[in-house]
């Protein structure tokens, strides 16, 4: 293993560091550097094609090359100019201006940056980043799990078991149909969360294109500047903003994440309680512990620790939906530092996924232990016997119903049967109630 993980403050970059090291193409500082080269590229060859300038082929090829390779080493370039600077947008503008110089282009080093503020930069460069890492890395993961959970439904859709409303016996279900409770409930949210768009912003220092319209007066920047972030970045530009972003759409994205993570709780939860009682047994590894002192134990621990980290992930995500919206005035640093961190909770939560899917392939149906819950709970199927008798206007069915049943410990398939018996109904209903039994009376 890697020393350094020992030694890093976040078990992020430390312990979780080897299942999550693909998130710095998209999180990371070298990522946020490696992207505002590409926007800021792109931007220069942009104003090229609108025929702002002329860009040799040759120029165009060699910076083409520079954002499609940039390294480690190009980023540490751009670092140690930032010390200078202190300003970490400046530092990539020079840096860009140094390529242009290498290839005898220097003439046209102005036009890098044109009429630009900074978060013209940043606020297309992080939400560019940020779909790249929701298409290519999260929204996968998550549809991946959904997937997984719809092939157990389909295994277990068969599978009769006792439900549990405020914790105790309830009419039965069937496992399958649970299951499908949550494929359900993340495909609305996950359909939802496709619906919203990724926004950027670009506009100039104070949204309103002043630098651009004060040397190009008649030109139409707006126009300009739409296409530009929608056709080169495909990102929807705001229209009306002023130096930043105002993050409404990104917070938006935070909170469908959290209204998903919430979900995938609550379905960790389920398990866990499904464990606990031994509806499903855990496959073992060889060499592994359960604890410390108990060899026994078989502990529901992926479970444990995808809730853990969904937690985590939902308290980041909070503060980011409720903190981005608001600045000060035209516009306060607060976002900057805030931003940076928004691939935390993502990595947190990717965590919880892949903690889910290894927990999911560990578990094994314990069906003899669903069978016997159902077979020592008679008293579910009252509810089935008093609708019935409602239907053949039997007097007060529901009461005689709770007199045979409420907070009795003795209900079983002989005394269900002797209480059928002594009902004054003909013997075609009395056959048709003693059809039921908990194993049968699973709903559609």
């Amino acid at each position: 293993m890697d020393l350094n993980e020992l030694t890093a403050i976040s078990p992020i970059d430390g312990r979780y560091r080897r299942q999550l090291q693909h998130l710095d193409e998209y999180f990371s500082e070298f990522a946020l550097i490696k992207y505002r080269v590409l926007v800021e590229v792109e931007y220069f060859f942009f104003l090229a094609e609108k025929k702002f300038f002329k860009l040799p082929a040759a120029v165009k090829r060699t910076l083409q090359a520079t954002a499609a390779n940039f390294s480690l080493q190009d980023a540490g370039m751009i670092k140690e100019t930032e010390k200078v600077t202190n300003h970490d947008v400046k530092a990539v503008e020079y840096f860009l201006k140094e390529e242009l110089d290498k290839c005898n282009a220097g003439h046209l080093k102005e036009w890098i940056h044109f009429g630009l503020t900074s978060q013209d930069i940043n606020n297309t460069a992080i939400p560019l980043s940020w779909k790249h890492a929701v298409e290519h890395d999260y929204l996968p993961a998550i549809l991946n799990l959904q997937s997984n959970l719809l092939q157990l439904a389909k295994a277990w859709e068969d599978i009769p078991m006792l439900a549990r409303t405020h914790g105790q016996s309830a009419s039965p279900t069937r496992l399958g149909k649970e299951m499908m409770v949550f494929v359900e409930r993340l495909e609305n949210q996950i359909q939802l969360f496709s619906y919203i768009p990724f926004a950027a912003k670009f506009g100039g220092a104070t949204g309103n294109f002043n630098a651009h319209h004060v040397a190009y007066p008649k030109y139409n920047w707006v126009n300009f500047a739409n296409e530009f972030t929608e056709t080169k970045l495909g990102l929807q530009r705001q229209q009306y903003t002023t130096q930043i972003e105002h993050y409404d759409t990104l917070a938006t994205h935070f909170d469908a994440i959290k209204r998903i993570n919430t979900i995938l709780i609550d379905f960790c939860r389920d398990i866990w309680t499904y464990v606990s009682t031994d509806y499903f047994k855990q496959k073992t590894k060889k060499g592994e512990i359960g604890s410390s002192a108990m060899p026994h134990k078989v502990n529901p621990i992926d479970f444990e620790n995808a809730e853990g980290n969904l937690g985590i992930a939902n308290a980041l995500l909070e503060h980011l939906s409720a903190k981005l919206p608001i600045s000060r005035l035209q516009r306060d640093l607060t976002d900057s530092t805030v931003l940076r961190n928004i691939g935390v909770p993502v990595a947190h939560t990717i965590l919880a996924i892949k903690s889910m899917e290894k927990g999911l392939e560990k578990l094994v149906l314990n069906e003899p232990k669903l069978k016997a819950d159902l077979d020592n709970n008679w008293a579910v199927v009252a509810e089935a016997i008093q609708t019935v008798l409602r239907r053949e206007n039997y007097p007060q069915p529901y009461e005689a119903l709770k007199e045979l049943t409420r907070g009795k410990n003795a209900i079983d398939k002989k005394s269900m049967h002797a209480f059928i018996n002594s009902l004054k109904i003909p013997a075609l209903i009395k056959n048709e109630l003693k059809a039921i039994t908990p194993h049968n009376y699973t709903g559609m």
